[in-house]
């Protein structure tokens, strides 16, 4: 099977580039900058692409690479700070912008040479998604000038002969007209690819993984009853079988009636599934809490102390399983890459824990390929599209500490937004929509008598990857008639408000 190895230098959008590789039916993976050359060799790539990163190439300590990577007679794309990279490595130079015109952040009009393999038969003009405060002052010897912008005249590189391009600006994000085209260009015009890659095979590979590294061993699998983790149960269940133990704790943070519907939807299926109901005990640990990280700190642990008591009551265990995603990994921090939040299955984990080892075997797939690969597996749809909702439930979407009334508000909330718009049949259209109960007050007036009651929000949004996403245009009808019933339905609500916000700059979720 051919390979597209992609160096990770830290940069948010990192795993967007796996993502496009991936849609052009091409398998890679990611690997961190300081990989020992000997691994990175032997994945026998048809190709390498260097991604984006904070640091400057130039600065003592910077990430890099080995020279002799040049040598291997494959060819490389470099993707913003990769391109700064390749080129100071090769004999370029890259030097800080000196006054703020010379830096670039957000879309920006590109202009590019259709002589260039990367932009034969694209618009020789379009918007470009920028993000750097660095410059290539100068290109390394044999290469050639292929894109350029106002304040950056050396936007892209490219010396065709040894099959090496550099671009200053990220194809991979939804912001770059035509960059999805332009990896695609790079797979199959200069690294040959045929496409023989599918998720039927990564199913394949996957369960192959999970036999060999857990053997005889006992897993216990953190279900929530979401895609992430449906999915992961569906998978391990096709490697280890009677191995596998699903643990759905009920936190008292889910949706209206969804611990139920869990349980149900699980019991049919030939699975060990145990549910636990620990909604005092987490109210118990949030409470007075109102700072989001801690929040999510104190359920990620809760969550793993539960399991590890689940399984000294069912005996020797050796795995924990998550179904943790790429989009958790990312925000999570990883390497170079600066912490946006920690999800509690990857940065709210406690140091220690009373299992042999974490295993997670969707952790370098988004959300898109998790929902493939259960239809692989033969989930029913009404699991594969579900809804996504965070592991710390509702806790994280309640501004300030965590009550039971709150909850109870925000369940009630929550479910008359998602039955409207489901009703309205604009549920389709969405990629994600749910309530938030804010920590603001306000004054109102019902049956002639004042109120000073909370404020919720509604938040819905359209995304492709989850790690970019537009705010919903949702039919103003439909947010009228959604207003009116959670006022007059819900005690202790007398505003709603609308998130009007993108990604970037707000991320999904509230907290």
């Amino acid at each position: 099977m051919e390979r597209i190895l992609i160096i990770d230098f830290g940069g948010q959008y990192n795993q967007l580039i796996a993502r496009r590789v991936r849609e052009c039916r091409v398998y890679c993976e990611v690997k961190p900058w300081n990989t020992p050359l000997e691994e990175l060799k032997a994945f026998d790539p048809i190709g390498v692409i260097f991604t984006g990163g904070p640091r400057s190439v130039y600065q003592e300590g910077a990430p890099t690479v080995d020279r002799s990577i040049f040598t291997w007679g494959v060819p490389i794309l470099g993707i913003c700070y990769g391109c700064q990279l390749m080129a100071h490595l090769l004999g370029g130079q890259v030097v800080p912008a000196q006054d703020d015109s010379a830096r670039e952040y957000g879309k920006t009009l590109t202009r590019y040479d259709a002589a260039c393999k990367l932009f034969q038969g694209l618009p020789q003009e379009g918007v470009s998604w920028m993000s750097h405060g660095d410059y290539m002052s100068k290109v390394p010897e044999g290469f050639v000038l292929t894109a350029r912008s106002d304040a950056c005249p050396n936007a892209a590189m490219a010396h065709e002969g040894r099959g090496f391009y550099g671009v200053q600006f990220h194809p991979e994000v939804d912001h770059t007209e035509h960059g999805g085209d332009m990896i695609r260009a790079f797979l199959y015009q200069v690294c040959h690819a045929r496409g023989d890659w599918t998720m039927g095979d990564y199913k394949g590979m996957a369960i192959a993984r999970l036999r060999e590294r857990i053997g005889a061993g006992r897993v216990l699998l953190a279900l929530s009853g979401g895609v992430d983790s449906s999915v992961a149960a569906a998978l391990l269940a096709e490697a280890v079988g009677p191995q596998l133990t699903c643990v759905f704790v009920d936190h008292g943070l889910m949706r209206l009636s969804e611990g139920d519907e869990v349980e149900e939807a699980f019991s049919r299926w030939d699975l060990n599934f145990v549910r636990v109901d620990a909604e005092a005990r987490f109210l118990g640990r949030l409470a007075g809490v109102d700072e989001p990280e801690e929040k999510r700190k104190i359920i990620g642990e809760e969550f793993v102390r539960v399991f590890e008591e689940v399984a000294k009551g069912i005996g020797a265990v050796d795995f924990l399983a998550q179904g943790t995603i790429y989009p958790d990994v990312i925000e999570s921090g990883a390497g170079e890459a600066a912490v946006i939040k920690s999800h509690h299955n990857v940065g709210g984990l406690p140091d220690y824990v009373e299992f042999q080892a974490i295993i997670e075997p969707l952790r370098l797939l988004f959300k898109d390929e998790v929902r493939q690969l259960g239809r692989e597996l033969g989930l029913p749809e009404y699991l594969v599209n579900r809804q996504p909702f965070p592991g710390p439930g509702l806790a994280i979407r309640i501004m300030g500490e965590v009550t039971g009334e709150k909850v109870d508000a925000l369940r009630k909330a929550d479910f008359i937004f998602r039955d409207e718009v489901a009703k309205a049949g604009e549920d389709r259209g969405l990629s994600q929509y749910f309530a938030v109960l804010t920590n603001t007050r306000s004054v109102g007036v019902m049956g002639d008598g004042r109120t000073y009651d909370y404020t919720l929000a509604l938040r819905a949004v359209t995304t492709s990857d989850f790690m970019t996403a537009d705010w919903a245009r949702i039919p103003y009808d439909l947010l009228d008639r959604v207003s009116s019933r959670i006022v007059n339905e819900v005690a202790g609500i007398n505003r709603i408000v609308y998130d009007i916000t993108s990604k970037p700059p707000s991320t999904i979720e509230w907290e």
